[in-house]
C-alpha cells in the first residue's frame, strides 16, 4: 500500500496552520488520520480511546433524559460520536474554532466518523468554545442563557499545556465558574487531559464543582509496545439550595 502522507486540507488561523493528512502506518497496518497545528499533532486515529471515554465518562454522570450536550473541539469527531451513542441525547453541539474542521467532516472526510455532520441532532457551531464559555450569552445566541446537561472538552493538550495562551484563564477558577453557569445544577462537566491527574487542577475543579475525579484511561501502544495513558476529569455542578 502507498506509504506516502497525504494532505486531505488545510486553512490559516490566528493559532497557526491547521492541516489534516493521511497517511499508511506500517506499525499499525492500517491508514491513519491526523490532525496538526503548524508542525504540532493535535490528534490521531491512532489512538482515539480517550477521546471516546471522556464522552461515557461524562454522560455516564449526568441525570435526566432528552439531555442537550456541548462538545467543545470537533477534531476527528470520536468524542462526538460516542455522545451520540447515548439514545438519552437529543440535541448535540459542537463547540469548533475552525471552519476549516468543520469543513472536513461536512466533506465527510473522516471514515471513523462518517455522517457525523449530517446527523439531526448535531450543530456544528463555528465559535471560541473559551471566549464564548466564559462570556454570559451562552452557546446558543438564539437562547440567550440556555443552560446545558453536559459540557464535554477536548480542545487543549491539558489545562497546563494550551494551544493558544488565552486559553490559559478558562483554567482557573473564575473561568470554570463562569462557564459553569451555562451548565444546569447537577449537570456535568468533564474534560480530557494528555498529561497524568494533576492534583493542583483537581483543588481548581473541587473550588467550583462537587463530585470532582480524575480517570487515567490506558490503552495499547504499538510505537512503545507498552500501554500509554489520558486523563478524564469529571465534575459535577451543585445543585441549587
Amino acid at each position: 500500500m502507498d506509504s506516502r502522507i497525504e494532505e486531505l486540507g488545510w486553512k490559516s488561523s490566528p493559532m497557526g496552520e491547521i492541516s489534516l493528512r493521511r497517511r499508511y502506518d506500517s506499525v499499525l497496518n492500517a491508514e491513519v488520520y491526523e490532525v496538526k497545528l503548524d508542525e504540532e499533532f493535535l490528534m490521531s486515529s491512532a489512538f482515539p480511546v480517550a477521546e471516546i471515554e471522556l464522552s461515557h465518562l461524562g454522560l455516564a454522570r449526568t441525570p435526566g433524559e432528552h439531555l442537550n450536550v456541548i462538545v467543545g473541539g470537533l477534531g476527528l469527531g470520536y468524542t462526538a460520536q460516542a455522545a451520540l451513542e447515548d439514545p438519552r441525547v437529543d440535541n448535540l453541539t459542537v463547540v469548533e474554532y475552525s471552519d476549516a474542521v468543520i469543513d472536513w467532516h461536512e466533506r465527510d472526510l473522516l471514515p471513523d466518523t462518517e455522517g457525523l455532520a449530517a446527523d439531526e441532532r448535531v450543530h456544528l457551531s463555528h465559535a471560541d468554545f473559551f471566549a464564548t464559555a466564559m462570556g454570559t450569552v451562552g452557546f446558543d445566541p438564539d437562547n440567550p442563557g440556555f443552560q446545558w446537561d453536559a459540557i464535554l472538552l477536548d480542545i487543549d493538550h491539558s489545562p497546563r499545556w494550551v494551544l493558544h495562551l488565552p486559553h490559559a484563564d478558562f483554567y482557573g477558577v473564575e473561568g470554570l465558574q463562569a462557564m459553569s453557569e451555562h451548565l444546569k445544577p447537577g449537570g456535568c462537566f468533564a474534560i480530557w487531559s494528555d498529561d497524568p491527574p494533576d492534583d493542583e487542577f483537581m483543588e481548581i475543579l473541587e473550588a467550583v464543582f462537587i463530585d470532582v475525579t480524575a480517570k487515567r484511561v490506558w490503552f495499547d501502544n504499538p510505537y512503545t509496545r507498552g500501554r500509554s495513558s489520558n486523563t478524564v476529569y469529571v465534575a459535577t455542578k451543585p445543585a441549587q439550595t
